[in-house]
């Protein structure tokens, strides 16, 4: 039997690679490890990936196994999921892999200008229905501004078309250097797809895509830079919606229609 919420969470509160500072709290507890990551945490100078919507934490741990030259941090709100991670790096000793639970919305309280090197989207929540709580909104990508190095990188891996397609219109408008963007990530083949000085391991698979793609469901990709000047402008489109429920995890993995 799992472990319960109650007992996930008496875990987290223990773990030395783990931060907790939720939106309820954050406002009277000020986060002291801003800008000193890489000094008071991964006590080294190498590159910080983020995962942002980590989820169980999946591509946070597998990145970390395979990249041990670059430091990463799975974000999420979510503590009981996070837990599966935070767990697995810590049984495997990883060094180079953190996690703070906190909401994203409010994400660049935690980082200092310059301070990231790279950003994942992994399956995120398309949000059909508010463009400004879409993980690659001009009202997201302004606040990775704050703390992302300048024409620092963007991954997105997504089921989503809705989420991929408007990604696709947020690039084109605002004219960000896009690097990779594939409809079929596995059907068209992933050559051309690495970069140099990049985190990048596509045969890591998460939990929710493990469901998508056992649904025939395909995975699109998209790299993309994010430069630190000029307004960001929101696209004023209209875009189909996915036939199957994308606000509600439980919900998407039924493949239910909308209607």
């Amino acid at each position: 039997m799992s472990k319960g919420k109650l007992a996930k969470f008496a875990d987290m509160a223990s773990f030395p690679h783990v931060f907790e500072y939720p939106f309820s709290v954050v406002e009277d507890v000020p986060f002291p490890m801003r800008g000193l990551w890489r000094d008071q945490f991964f006590k080294n100078d190498n590159p910080i990936v983020l995962e942002l919507g980590c989820g169980r934490g999946e591509y946070a741990v597998g990145l970390a196994r395979r990249y041990p030259e670059r430091n990463f941090i799975g974000v999420d709100i979510k503590g009981a999921r996070m837990w599966s991670g935070a767990t697995e790096s810590l049984k495997e000793g990883l060094q180079n892999v953190a996690f703070l639970r906190t909401n994203i919305e409010i994400i660049d309280r935690f980082f200092a200008p310059g301070e990231v090197q790279e950003i994942w989207l992994t399956f995120s929540d398309p949000q059909m229905k508010k463009a400004t709580k879409r993980l690659t909104s001009t009202y997201f990508l302004q606040r990775y501004r704050h703390f992302l190095s300048d024409n620092g990188l963007i991954h997105l891996k997504t089921d989503s078309n809705f989420l991929f397609t408007y990604t696709k219109y947020v690039v084109e408008e605002n004219h960000l250097p896009m690097e990779v963007c594939t409809e079929d990530l596995y059907g068209n083949g992933v050559s051309g797809i690495a970069a140099d000085n990049t985190a990048i391991d596509l045969s890591i698979r998460t939990y929710y895509e493990q469901q998508w793609l056992s649904r025939g469901i395909t995975i699109k990709y998209m790299r993309f830079r994010l430069p630190a000047e000029g307004d960001l402008v929101e696209p004023e489109v209209e875009i189909e919606m996915d036939d199957y429920r994308s606000y509600n995890r439980e919900k998407r993995s039924t493949l239910k229609t909308s209607k």
